[in-house]
């Protein structure tokens, strides 16, 4: 699709707020130029990444929302943890948990790059592999400052490609 095309597509919404997401949108030949065009004509923009492509070209108004793949994803060895230098104030790093390892070594994580004084940080389970009131206990438990989050279009419309 050309980028004039999704421009048409967006503004049929009439909504100022954009996601970029999607398998992977930095892996698309264009994406860059799509997030400059539609903060040029100020749409307020956010791009989900998987964290394994480097972020540093991005236009920095758009907002990065980086995964951190966990040991439980069987993803790890993808995490490019290089992105972390480019995270800006409202940036978000997105930890998807399969279980409590996966909780713990988050964790770990955080302090180790000290995130939580960097970006927002959010915890999200697993859909169907761990319950989100399980992480939200252990979140009050440590007195976590981090959001849960759920992937929402999954509790809507189940795992279904495309919604």
């Amino acid at each position: 699709m050309k980028i004039s095309e999704i421009l048409n597509q967006v503004s049929h919404y009439k909504i100022r707020r954009v996601l970029v997401t999607g398998g992977e949108p930095l892996a698309q030949v264009n994406c860059l130029d799509l997030l400059t065009v539609l903060c040029d004509q100020d749409y307020q923009v956010s791009v989900e990444t998987s964290g394994a492509i480097d972020v540093s070209k991005m236009d920095s108004r758009a907002v990065k929302v980086i995964d951190i793949k966990t040991p439980g994803s069987g993803e790890v060895h993808r995490n490019l943890y290089k992105n972390l230098e480019y995270l800006l104030p409202g940036d978000q790093i997105k930890f998807v948990l399969c279980d409590r390892e996966d909780y713990d070594w988050s964790k770990t994580i955080l302090k180790q790059y000290e995130l939580l004084e960097r970006c927002e940080v959010l915890f999200s389970p697993s859909y169907q592999q761990l319950s989100p009131t399980l992480i939200a206990d252990w979140i009050l438990e440590d007195r976590l400052p981090v959001r849960l989050q759920i992937q929402l279009h999954k509790f809507l419309w189940g795992d279904i490609p495309g919604k």
